[in-house]
């Protein structure tokens, strides 16, 4: 299966720890409640700091809705769930790009995102600053 042959590749890209600061700067500054999560007006926020452009509410609902609303209740994000959120907020990335980017939270390259794994992305070079 993909999962199999993407634990075994050899992982080539990680982001900058400039990259990855401000992805967590602007994931913090736009879950305000210290949710964990972004809502739809959140996510709106985030994609305008990030990449200039502000979603449509379509554009915004396809997104909230092309997650699948069972992953926390099973614990993890596959690639799949990856491949579908950034096909919705950057269509014309790569899907090498997005390969690499889940292989590099996948710290344990067991196939899936754990909340752990998050957490040590969300986390990366929080102590360099």
């Amino acid at each position: 299966m993909f999962f199999s042959q993407a634990g075994a590749r050899t992982r080539t890209w990680e982001p900058s720890p400039s990259e990855h600061k401000k992805w967590v700067e602007v994931f913090k500054a736009c879950d305000e409640d210290n949710k964990g999560y972004l809502s739809r007006e959140d996510f709106k926020v985030a994609v305008v700091m990030l990449f200039g452009y502000k979603p449509s509410k379509i554009e915004a609902d396809s997104v909230m809705s092309s997650v699948n609303p069972n992953t926390s209740d099973r614990g993890y994000l596959t690639l799949e769930d990856f491949q579908k959120a950034f096909k919705q907020v950057a269509p014309k990335l790569p899907e090498r790009i997005i390969l690499e980017v889940f292989r590099e939270v996948d710290q344990d390259s067991d196939g899936h995102v754990s909340f752990k794994d998050f957490e040590y992305a969300t986390n990366y070079g929080q102590n360099e600053a």
